[in-house]
């Protein structure tokens, strides 16, 4: 694992090339700050003790309790109690949109949901080569640097329609590396029914 896969800014990130991520942001102001600070930080402690793990069995039972605290999180999203700009038409269309222009130079997109308060993202970076450093000397990774561009233009496109400036995603996106074809079938599962989930889509 290199420096470029591994990094840490509130949320543990690992991006390894040519993986597979199901990965998840939200809007600015879509979850209370202590939600965000109390899953943050029992994030953190499932990272570290991951980390330092050797037993099979003990890391399987920890990146379990890993999807449980995603699937609170999600639950949290999902209740919509803050800022819903995903909800007006002509934004989601746009996020929509943005996702599919990406693919297939900055990912290959297998699935995407745009909730009122979040979106998830199932793809791949099989073979997308690294971006250059930054201006700062910054090295992304595939992953994050699809992420900057998808969530930079659809913040714009979508203060445009909203006529508004404002911080529109949150900083950090929840990513989580996809281990297997079980796995991988278990997330398109969920990205799929999650509206239904929501309460937005009966089927």
């Amino acid at each position: 694992m290199t420096k470029k896969e591994f990094f840490t800014r509130r949320l543990p990130h690992w991006h390894p090339d040519n993986a597979t991520f199901f990965v998840t942001f939200g809007l600015e102001g879509s979850l209370p700050a202590a939600v965000v600070a109390q899953i943050q930080a029992e994030h953190e402690a499932l990272r570290q003790q991951l980390q330092t793990e050797k037993d099979p069995e003990r890391r399987s039972d920890l990146h379990s309790l890993s999807k449980q605290l995603f699937e609170r999180y999600d639950h949290y999203l999902d209740q919509g109690q803050g800022e819903r700009w995903l909800a007006n038409p002509d934004v989601a269309q746009a996020v929509c949109d943005q996702t599919k222009i990406l693919h297939p130079e900055y990912y290959h997109l297998y699935a995407c949901c745009v909730i009122p308060t979040h979106v998830h993202l199932l793809a791949d970076t099989m073979d997308i080569p690294h971006p250059p450093p930054a201006k700062d000397g910054k090295q992304l990774t595939p992953l994050s640097h699809a992420l900057f561009l998808l969530k930079g233009r659809t913040a714009r496109l979508s203060n445009q329609f909203l006529n508004r400036k404002v911080t529109f995603w949150r900083r950090e996106s929840y990513d989580h590396v996809v281990r297997n074809e079980k796995e991988f079938e278990r997330i398109l599962g969920y990205i799929l029914n999650n509206p239904v989930k929501a309460g937005l889509v009966n089927d």
